[in-house]
């Protein structure tokens, strides 16, 4: 083997490929518990399964905790919400894993922060792996 051809497939192996793609936003600003959406603003529990559409939502089972990290404000005719990660014992490959989720799936249980901030979303915030 030629040392070229060596090093071309070297490089190939050692270069990781990202597919991010740009998704449409689903609001201009969102509801935070300080600036960085850092803060854990509530606990809910799934009251109905929700699907994915796309790799900006989480998928939720009935009866799963999800922590809810923001809340974003709905434009006119817009359906509302939420980003958060799922929590059980029972689905455990989707622990950590953030994304949106329709806020009529879930009630909210406790919640954490009162004070809460309100920030515009960026297209970061819409962007999938």
């Amino acid at each position: 083997m030629s040392y070229p051809l060596v090093i071309l497939l070297c490089v190939g192996l050692l270069h990781q490929t990202s597919s991010i793609v740009r998704m449409d936003k689903l609001a201009d600003n969102k509801i935070c518990g300080d600036a960085e959406c850092s803060y854990v603003l509530s606990m809910a529990t799934a009251l109905d399964d929700f699907s994915a559409p796309d790799c900006r939502f989480i998928n939720i089972k009935k009866g799963q905790m999800v922590y809810v990290y923001s809340k974003l404000v709905p434009e006119e005719g817009a359906g509302v919400f939420w980003s958060g990660s799922v929590y059980s014992e029972r689905y455990v490959d989707q622990m950590g894993i953030v994304g949106y989720f329709p806020a009529t799936v879930v009630k909210e249980m406790q919640k954490f922060k009162e004070d809460t901030v309100k920030i515009p979303t960026t297209e970061m915030d819409f962007y999938c792996d």
